[in-house]
């Protein structure tokens, strides 16, 4: 006799159910049970589901099996019917079971089922945005767990013998040892942080785990040089005993400034910083062990540790990371679909071997990147310097007390900030990190207001030192790089960009910051800033589009009335942008001091023109153009609307290509609405996305030619877009507080405002159409890429990137292949010279080619090659090479300067063009 729930189930699959919940009458044969049913319920009884998910989740599979492409659910039930239970157990908040439960019940791993879900999630409405949230929650607390149990397993790999000797009692068993470590971990990471998909403070946390463990350990146990450190403490008589008395904490505390050469180890062997992993084992490690209870060998109870994170476990309700222990298959990741490894393309090299890009493990990525930020910051202070002072002193209103003050003030708010989003205990990390924030504010202050006096001749920057929004939009800047570099999680491979809970727009809540003012500040801080590495650059640049994609169109942002004040200062035809400029190259002279200065642009004769008075500022500009001519558009506002079109244009580009490639005559059409929206429809990009109307401009178009795309298919292109986010087409605003799919935004609102311009489009009489915008590569110069020498036969020269290991503060390669040695190294100590002759004969073969000016001229030429040559010869003779050692490092340092003089020519070169726009 079947069981109970077998009837309920089988009578909600012949129930067919209106939107409204409500059933009808069953249909002939509906009440007929199958095999499949039954197991089912069986799937539903073993997870203890309750009625109301089982009655859902079937009606959820019976929508897919009807859809498109049910063949593969039937093939996969199962797996259908536990991500259905999934789905609809979170949206009811019902969950009477963990993931790693319902893992085991399917009998699939981790990365499966999110693949599996992927799949599912064909229409807009089958996956809420809810479910969406807690799927990423999992991924990066899987991404992360994965990480650090492969760094864990690597580094207990290193530190204990494989076969310690006999003397070692049962109980210290590698297998005890492990699992003990793990759990320890696992136990204080849910403890002591509430966001746990924090790689760096985790694996800050597991260095303190082993530094106790190994203090615990017997020599005999361990390799070097572990155990000249543990023995050299045993003789002190330091290691064991404080932790075994009833006031460890204390003990332990006046301890650790003599028991710190363990730790010492561990964090020159991982490129941690020592001080803040001091700042973990005080502030966080310290006070969890107090809360553990501890046997007579100084070690934490297993039992007593499995029991207290069962209990964690349990409470959150997903995975299971003491599995990782036993290799279970749940946890295992899948090589495809969770491959973290770079795929770099490379050229076919006859008769030389190919240099692969060796893979770095998460870990060792986050390491590297504190370490870029640190060397950055190694000549900075977090007070002002005497160039400060000295620019600060040249103001009419001196600013640098109200500066102090702000940045303590705000330092107080960031902190507080912090250790609510990571963990109470992690307040003084915060303070940390805050302080590496301000000097690197300090430091680009100083660059921007050197860069501004070079540009304008002047001195007196009062106007600007004074102003509230750019000192905090600036600090802001200075933050975001350091949390990014922090924030790097265990599924960023390739520098993108992956969302956690101090990620980007974080800092703006923070202060209180508007993201249209923020933005403002952006291109002159990376400008300015030339030590910003590429993934700095790009994370900055990718915040730069998040805002111009949406959080600039919030309905608080002060762009609204920007664009208000533009059209009623030169009546309702006016534009923010005019449509002629689109298709120009984005070039400008426009610095974070104009935009946060001008309110209008200044007469294109006076901005070419050179300041008369040693007192001339920026902020004298705009009273200057109010006497001599009628105020024209907001410079923030036009700069703001010629990166938005090309943003959009991009975007779109991208997405036609992969729709409508077959149809190109679309294109220009599609992107007109797009345009006209973004300039004449604005108020419909109030709090909505980008992307969103981007979608319903190619629908539109499509649907009045006749071009059969329907929405479904858009949306499932789109989200194989970089940069996107499911929320963008599931959740669309409506109406105030009303969300619903992009769809019915369309019906509802885009449609309606439209209707009129988008039926132009089928008529004999269609709109003018909107200029290509002019698409550049990314306006930013990333300092790490490869730059090719002109002439110079395919020859590059670029610094070492990854895998390398900081050492001493300096880069090294760890490995390199044979084909990989031929590679120039500045600073690096080669063997021979061959390499430097084999290069500087590709570079002078090419000297037929490059044809040099004439003309006589003051200004520099750029360097058409690098200069290989030895003393005394001209730069093309080639015929002889180095004849010793010796000379060769002597060419090391001529290198590195030509090096420099060809990267600063270049960005004279740039700032040359922009300044001819201008004139």
């Amino acid at each position: 006799m079947p069981p109970k729930p077998l009837r309920r189930a089988g009578a909600a699959r012949s129930q067919r159910t209106s939107p409204e919940g409500g059933g009808s009458a069953s249909p002939p044969g509906g009440t007929r049970l199958e095999v499949g049913e039954a197991e089912f319920v069986a799937l539903c009884d073993a997870l203890k589901v309750p009625d109301s998910v089982r009655e859902k989740a079937w009606r959820t599979y019976e929508s897919l099996a009807a859809a498109d492409g049910a063949p593969a659910y039937n093939k996969k039930k199962k797996e259908t019917w536990g991500v259905c239970i999934f789905i609809v157990a979170i949206d009811l908040d019902e969950m009477t079971f963990t993931f790693t439960e319902l893992l085991k019940s399917l009998s699939i791993s981790v990365c499966t089922f999110f693949q599996f879900l992927k799949e599912v999630d064909v229409n807009m409405d089958t996956v809420s945005t809810k479910v969406d949230s807690t799927v990423s929650r999992l991924k990066k607390k899987y991404d992360v767990l994965l990480a650090l149990y492969h760094k864990f397993e690597r580094t207990c790999g290193l530190i204990y013998l494989d076969q310690p000797s006999s003397e070692i009692s049962a109980e210290l068993t590698s297998v005890l040892v492990l699992k003990n470590y793990w759990i320890t971990f696992l136990l204080a990471k849910g403890k002591v942080l509430q966001m746990e998909d924090d790689l760096v403070i985790s694996f800050q946390l597991l260095l303190c785990v082993l530094d106790y463990f190994i203090k615990l350990s017997p020599p005999a146990m361990l390799k070097e040089p572990y155990k000249s450190a543990v023995t050299a403490l045993t003789a002190n008589g330091s290691t064991r005993t404080p932790r075994r008395g009833q006031n460890r904490n204390a003990r332990a505390s006046k301890q650790i400034d003599t028991d710190t050469k363990v730790i010492e180890i561990l964090c020159k062997e991982h490129d941690c910083n020592l001080d803040e992993v001091k700042n973990v084992y005080f502030t966080s490690f310290i006070p969890f062990l107090n809360s553990l209870g501890v046997a007579s060998n100084g070690l934490p109870e297993v039992d007593v540790l499995s029991k207290q994170y069962d209990e964690l476990y349990l409470k959150n309700k997903d995975i299971d990371a003491r599995l990782f222990l036993d290799h279970d298959e749940t946890l295992q990741p899948d090589v495809i679909a969770c491959s973290q490894l770079e795929r770099t393309p490379q050229k076919n090299i006859p008769d030389e071997e190919v240099n692969h890009v060796l893979p770095q493990t998460p870990v060792r990525a986050a390491m590297n990147t504190i370490q870029q930020l640190m060397m950055i910051l190694n000549s900075a202070t977090d007070k002002p310097s005497d160039t400060l002072i000295a620019y600060f002193n040249n103001c009419t209103v001196n600013p640098e007390d109200s500066i102090l003050k702000r940045v303590e003030s705000l330092g107080h708010i960031f902190k507080k900030k912090f250790a609510e989003a990571v963990g109470q205990g992690c307040a003084e990390i915060g303070s940390q990190r805050y302080q590496l924030g301000v000097r690197l504010y300090y430091r680009v202050m100083e660059s921007m207001l050197k860069s501004e006096e070079e540009r304008l001749s002047v001195h007196n920057f009062s106007k600007l030192l004074n102003d509230n929004i750019f000192h905090t939009s600036l600090l802001a800047c200075a933050l975001e790089i350091v949390m990014a570099t922090y924030g790097r999680t265990a599924s960023q491979s390739d520098g993108t960009s992956t969302e956690t809970d101090l990620s980007f727009p974080w800092i703006l809540n923070v202060f209180d910051l508007k993201a249209f003012d923020f933005y403002k500040v952006i291109e002159s801080f990376i400008k300015v800033e030339p030590s910003l590495t590429r993934d700095m650059i790009k994370h900055l640049e990718r915040c730069e589009h998040r805002i111009m994609e949406s959080l600039a169109w919030q309905s608080d942002s002060p762009l609204f009335d920007l664009i208000k004040q533009s059209k009623e200062r030169e009546g309702q035809t006016d534009q923010p942008e005019p449509t002629s400029t689109l298709n120009l190259p984005l070039q400008h002279n426009h610095t974070a001091a104009d935009l946060y200065l001008s309110p209008v642009r200044s007469p294109k004769k006076k901005a070419s023109g050179h300041p008369q008075s040693g007192t001339s500022n920026p902020d004298a500009q705009p009273s200057a153009t109010s006497q001599t001519q009628k105020p024209q558009k907001s410079t923030s506002l036009s700069l703001f609307y010629k990166k938005v079109f090309r943003l959009a244009y991009l975007r779109l580009h991208t997405l036609f290509f992969r729709l409508l490639s077959e149809h190109p005559d679309l294109e220009p059409l599609i992107w007109t609405l797009f345009q006209h929206t973004l300039q004449n429809e604005y108020e419909l990009m109030r709090d909505r996305h980008l992307d969103q109307i981007m979608m319903c401009s190619m629908y539109g178009i499509c649907k009045v030619k006749n071009v059969d795309l329907r929405f479904k298919t858009i949306v499932s292109a789109y989200k194989e877009l970089p940069n996107t986010n499911q929320e963008t087409f599931k959740r669309v605003l409506i109406r105030e507080e009303q969300y619903d799919s992009i769809i019915v935004f369309y019906n509802l609102v885009f449609m309606q405002k439209l209707k009129t311009n988008i039926l132009q489009y089928a008529s004999n009489r269609p709109p003018t159409l909107s200029p290509i915008p002019h698409i550049p590569r990314s306006p930013y110069q990333f300092s790490n890429s490869p730059r090719r020498v002109p002439a110079g036969n395919n020859i590059y020269i670029s610094p070492l990137k990854s895998p390398y290991k900081f050492s001493d503060g300096f880069q090294s390669p760890t490995k390199m292949t044979p084909r990989s040695r031929i590679l120039v190294s500045i600073g690096e100590t080669f063997g021979t010279s061959e390499k430097f002759q084999k290069i500087n004969q590709m570079v002078c073969n090419s000297e037929s080619h490059v044809k040099r000016g004439a003309e006589p001229s003051d200004a520099p030429k750029p360097l058409k090659r690098l200069r290989f040559d030895i003393e005394g010869q001209d730069e093309a003779d080639g015929g002889k090479h180095l004849p010793q050692e010796s000379k060769f490092q002597q060419k090391l340092a001529e290198m590195t300067s030509t090096r420099t003089r060809m990267q600063k020519q270049k960005q004279n070169d740039g700032n040359d063009t922009s300044g001819n726009e201008e004139k």
